[in-house]
């Protein structure tokens, strides 16, 4: 069995990228930062049985570890540059941790990102990243500046990791291509990097979808004091989810269900011409689902033109306490 050091040395000595000065080894990594940027810094812990499943593909966990944090960086506009990496194992089995570090490597390059530092030991499973990147001070993305007149808009599609989730709890039963089609999107989702740098000095505001989109909507509406209204039939699903509405399923399930990952964000109606232009350079579709408003609160609009209130519920690790 490997020791805590040999784990380090075998499996996370990776390749070192820009800004940095001092690498894994010493006390503390030395980073430097562009000159007039500012710092990003973000954190995420996922443990076993809350955000993954005990039969978890440990390259999927590696990736997602890292995934989750990319998308923080994005939702601010901000280029990821460095990772560290706390990890608790209960044993340390070289299989799993071939795969695991396979997995999160293989994002890392992806986005040309740097493990920098970290820490091991013995416990229950449990991953804690922490993503640092840098954005220029008069580019950041805040979840404060929405207007009304605003439109929403979201990337890619929603509810797909939220349809494999059920799916997985046994909740509803999915044909084998529309497991195949939403599962990647709970266990490896794609950080939308490349979108939230094409939106600095575009959006008004943004944030990652995390909790759901009903909830990460709420916390950009109350941070910049404003209503919105949705329209249901704008809200880009993909098929699977769609054969499952058409079945009956509930959409403010799905709209409720975290782990999209997806960038929600607002922009002055004057630059949607834009959209296309930056659907292209992101490499992702972009979706007009709704107005800003003034006031608060979300009211959706149903494909018959009903308006009603929703509740911006999302998934909330202590909300049952």
């Amino acid at each position: 069995m490997a020791g805590e050091f040999d784990i380090i040395q075998r499996y996370f000595r990776f390749p070192q990228g820009q800004g940095v000065v001092l690498g894994p080894g010493d006390d503390c990594a030395l980073l430097a930062p562009e000159p007039g940027q500012q710092l990003a810094v973000t954190s995420d812990v996922l443990v076993e049985g809350v955000h993954f499943p005990e039969e978890a593909a440990p390259d999927c966990i590696g990736y997602k570890a890292l995934a989750v944090n990319l998308s923080d960086l994005a939702a601010q506009g901000a280029e990821p540059l460095w990772v560290t990496l706390g990890l608790t194992l209960p044993h340390a089995e070289e299989a799993w941790l071939a795969g695991f570090a396979g997995g999160l490597r293989r994002l890392l390059e992806r986005h040309h990102v740097s493990l920098v530092g970290g820490d091991t030991t013995r416990g229950p499973l449990a991953i804690a990243v922490t993503a640092l990147g840098q954005v220029p001070p008069d580019a950041v993305l805040r979840r404060s500046g929405a207007s009304p007149g605003d439109l929403i808009c979201v990337s890619g599609t929603v509810g797909d990791a939220g349809l494999a989730l059920m799916a997985l709890q046994g909740e509803v039963s999915l044909p084998a291509d529309a497991w195949q089609q939403v599962a990647p999107r709970l266990h490896a989702p794609e950080p939308r990097v490349a979108l939230g740098l094409a939106l600095r000095g575009v959006a008004s505001a943004c944030i990652d979808i995390s909790d759901g989109l009903l909830a990460d909507l709420g916390h950009l509406l109350d941070a910049s004091a404003v209503g919105a209204v949705l329209r249901l039939e704008a809200v880009p699903f993909s098929a699977p989810v769609r054969q499952w509405l058409d079945a009956g399923g509930d959409p403010l399930r799905l709209l409720s269900a975290g782990d999209d990952y997806e960038l929600l964000f607002t922009l002055p109606p004057e630059r949607e011409a834009r959209l296309s232009a930056l659907a292209e350079t992101a490499g992702v579709a972009l979706t007009v689902i709704g107005e800003v408003q003034q006031g608060t609160g979300i009211r959706l609009f149903t494909p018959s033109g009903e308006a009603v209130r929703v509740k911006p519920l999302g998934y909330d690790h202590f909300g049952n306490d």
